[in-house]
């Protein structure tokens, strides 16, 4: 009875959720101008307010020409002052959380996030799930149990301001109607050694009436694998009550197939779009493809046209000047603080009404040793439409330039760990590289005139991708391996775990 009225709650909710969102929905250009010049008008007096004249900006050309686009590394001066306790610095008072990301050319990063962005964190992943409810129609699984994927929810204090990963700090707000059904426990979810922490979270969920599960598809898929290891049953089977899976951090689609074979029967999928530095976006429409950009949650928004970004005068453009299927760099402004701050990743819209992206690839996860500027939308779908027409599965993957052959001209090398592969493998090849041809004209270009040759393909062994994870200190919570690079770092590493 508890779980019926429960259900029903969920339903009412839901649905007065959603009409409240077709406000925003509209608004979503004049929300966004308001946001801006609101967000510039408290933080006027900061060192970083005043240092750019702050209290002179009247509109969002003002914004843009005093201040510039900023990664982590132009705005680290200012965080190490907040991390020092300082406060009017970047935003009027110090941070509620640091979250605490490993980067790669700064070392730990630590973002900012404030008492005013900390619930829409929470918001978001709340819409998502109302969202879900009221187009599905059913609550169901609000009577089972629920995985939140997390890293450890035990903080440490940086001058007062408690720090963690955002996951972990995620923890400490997930409301208590949702308490008594969550998994694992406190005390696994503090286990930091990922193998160990899985092994865990099987046997703490294996006899469970799972209904909700949260990660990002490698996690999944790890977990999955341990538990039909173990009973030498579908996940379906395994837990028949099943409902919704809850992903985010990379682009699904090249482990559906994967995900569905582990499955064994449909389950329910709602992507979303989480960072450090905000909750940008959601799948409004878990039975179509992108994700809406949640233009109200203290998030303002610029874009770079892909072709343009690192270069002098590269054009910001705001909601109103965006084209559909076109790739941006995704620029912030946050009511945490981060100012023009480009996080990385790159977006195309696919509608205007209401705005819903794809998360297309990062502005640093390409390949382009010979100008062609492959980014991994283009080899994500290149490599979709080629497992359609010669079914495969695949773990994961890795592109990466060879520049210098021992013979014949140079190519693009793909590392895949294949669970199975394609009758015919050269077939396979052969179709691969015309499809990313088609995606990507400067690709066709160099294949036709003999500056490169078609791509090749390395086979790795089972669980190469896991063991170059774990060898990085990256296996498990929100770590990814990047499918894309402009050297072959990562390759040769690859090649290495191959001859073992």
């Amino acid at each position: 009875m508890l779980n019926f009225i429960k259900k029903n709650i969920a339903l009412i909710w839901a649905k007065k959720h959603i009409e409240k969102s077709k406000i925003f929905k509209t608004n979503a250009i004049k929300d966004q101008q308001d946001l801006l010049l609101d967000l510039v008008k408290t933080a006027e007096k900061t060192l970083f307010g005043r240092e750019h004249q702050f209290e002179t900006i009247k509109t969002i050309v003002d914004f843009q020409n005093k201040v510039p686009v900023a990664d982590y590394e132009d705005l680290k001066p200012y965080i190490e002052r907040v991390k020092k306790g300082q406060s009017k610095i970047l935003w009027p008072d110090l941070p509620e959380y640091f979250a605490k990301t490993s980067g790669t050319t700064s070392g730990s990063k630590y973002i900012p996030i404030s008492k005013e962005a900390m619930p829409f964190q929470i918001a978001a992943a709340q819409s998502a799930i109302f969202h879900y409810i009221e187009k599905k129609n059913n609550a169901d699984f609000i009577g089972g149990k629920m995985i939140f994927l997390q890293g450890s929810p035990e903080l440490e204090e940086v001058n007062g301001v408690k720090t963690g990963r955002l996951s972990g700090i995620v923890a400490h707000h997930i409301p208590n109607y949702l308490q008594k059904n969550r998994l694992p426990s406190w005390e696994t979810n503090c286990i930091e050694d990922w193998e160990t922490k899985v092994d865990k979270i099987v046997e703490e969920t294996e006899n469970e009436n799972m209904t909700l599960i949260s990660g990002i598809p490698p996690w999944l898929i790890m977990y999955f694998e341990k538990l039909i290891d173990r009973h030498n049953k579908k996940i379906t089977e395994i837990f028949p009550n099943l409902q919704l899976i809850i992903t985010g951090g990379v682009n699904y689609e090249p482990y559906r197939d994967k995900m569905n074979e582990l499955l064994g029967k449909p389950v329910d999928i709602v992507q979303t779009f989480p960072a450090s530095e905000g909750f940008f976006a959601f799948q409004d429409d878990y039975t179509k493809e992108g994700l809406l950009l949640l233009t109200n949650h203290g998030i303002f928004y610029e874009f770079i046209p892909l072709e343009q970004y690192g270069k002098p005068n590269a054009e910001r453009l705001t909601l109103k000047n965006v084209e559909l299927n076109k790739d941006y760099a995704l620029i912030l402004t946050t009511n945490s603080g981060l100012w023009a701050y480009s996080i990385g990743d790159v977006v195309r819209f696919i509608d205007k009404n209401p705005y819903r992206i794809l998360v297309s690839g990062r502005t640093k996860h390409f390949t382009s040793a010979f100008g062609e500027h492959v980014i991994a939308f283009e080899v994500e779908e290149a490599l979709k439409a080629t497992v359609e027409k010669f079914p495969t599965q695949i773990t994961e993957f890795h592109l990466a330039p060879e520049v210098n052959p021992t013979e014949g001209l140079p190519y693009h090398e793909w590392f895949i760990e294949f669970e199975k592969e394609p009758d015919n493998f050269e077939a396979f090849k052969a179709e691969l590289d015309l499809q990313l041809r088609q995606r990507n004209t400067y690709y066709d270009d160099l294949i036709s005139g003999n500056i490169l040759q078609p791509l090749v393909i390395t086979k790795l062994k089972k669980n190469a991708f896991q063991d170059y994870a774990k060898s990085e200190g990256k296996l498990g919570g929100q770590n990814k391996i990047p499918r894309l690079a402009n050297d072959r770092k990562i390759a040769v590493y690859l090649a290495k775990l191959n001859l073992k």
